[in-house]
């Protein structure tokens, strides 16, 4: 499409509908053609979105139609219906619909990690390579349970909440580049494969388990949902199926967003368990408990709200009322 015609043609009915967006009154008809050209100018973007996606237009074009909008639904505020139907329906359908990526993820991430536990087991010169006698030993005897207890625990677990989200978040942004992920989970896989071996090889196994468990069950599944859908988002474009790559993405984009926001709980609820749980006079068992119960009612969360919804129609995207409206157009 020769973006340059497009604009020359549509261009004016585009100033018109900012025009009308920016008064402060409108007559009747006047109100009529904001309408009118509120889904004319939708479908303008669609067109430039999946035809020639120039950033600069799209961002134009966005803000003309989001003032539209406004006058003429009014400005919608989020209620706590908007709230449960997040909760009950948006996320977990989201979750649900992109199982098979993140439970992927996480048992290939989960084998990744043992194979590497036992393979450095059986050759310690490695270990030493990438940690120090001196460091490692402190790491064993010192380090490694001191750090759930260092700092407070409420200034700890916004700690471990604003870390982990922003790994998170991380995953689902750079999901769509592919390796940037891949890179992540491997990175997060080194690391507790090297403390793992080392605590195991000194005799403190039990110890490190006991600690990486109770808030760790909760904590990477989060991560390797978040990696999953970031994996889903760069397959998107890679294999879109019936809808253009554009339409794909963007779909999958939305679908990402949602799941990024209900991490942000999900982290949450870690993070408590990692700040007042992990460190606490508990018995190893308990501890172990509360993180398995944690990690089964995120499982029934899934297959339970998630499964009725997805099945309901839900599958994380925005709702109907939500999207731009279209009406057919010459280019």
């Amino acid at each position: 499409m020769d973006i340059d015609a497009f604009v020359a043609a549509h261009g004016p009915r585009w100033r018109r509908l900012e025009e009308l967006a920016r008064r402060r009154r409108l007559s009747g008809p006047e109100s009529d053609e904001l309408v009118d050209g509120y889904q004319e100018v939708a479908t303008h973007l669609s067109v430039v979105r999946s035809s020639a996606p120039d950033a600069a237009l799209v961002a134009y074009l966005s803000s003309v139609l989001a003032r539209a909008r406004t006058r003429t639904t009014g400005t919608r505020t989020a209620s706590w219906r908007d709230v449960g139907t997040f909760l009950g329906a948006t996320f977990p359908a989201a979750l649900y619909r992109t199982r098979r990526w993140w439970i992927g993820t996480l048992l290939v991430d989960v084998a990744v990690a043992a194979v590497m536990i036992l393979w450095l087991l059986q050759h310690p010169g490695v270990q030493s390579t990438l940690v120090p006698p001196a460091e490692a030993d402190r790491l064993v005897d010192v380090d490694f349970e001191r750090y759930y207890s260092t700092y407070a625990a409420s200034h700890f677990a916004a700690q471990v909440w604003t870390n982990n989200a922003w790994v998170a978040a991380l995953c689902i942004s750079l999901g769509v580049f592919g390796l940037p992920v891949v890179y992540l989970l491997l990175t997060n896989v080194l690391n507790v494969a090297v403390i793992g071996a080392l605590m195991i090889q000194h005799g403190r196994g039990s110890l490190f388990f006991g600690l990486i468990l109770p808030h760790g069950l909760l904590e990477l599944t989060a991560v390797f949902v978040a990696a999953g859908v970031g994996l889903r988002l760069f397959w998107s474009w890679v294999d879109p199926g019936p809808r253009t790559r554009g339409q794909s993405l963007a779909h999958e984009g939305r679908s990402a967003v949602a799941v990024a926001l209900g991490l942000v709980l999900v982290l949450l609820v870690s993070g408590v368990i990692e700040a007042f749980v992990t460190p606490s006079p508990l018995p190893t068992w308990a501890r172990i408990g509360i993180g398995a119960a944690a990690e089964a009612l995120f499982f029934g969360y899934v297959f339970g709200p998630g499964r009725r919804a997805f099945r309901a129609g839900h599958t994380g995207d925005l709702a109907a009322d939500r999207l731009e409206d279209q009406v057919a157009t010459a280019g």
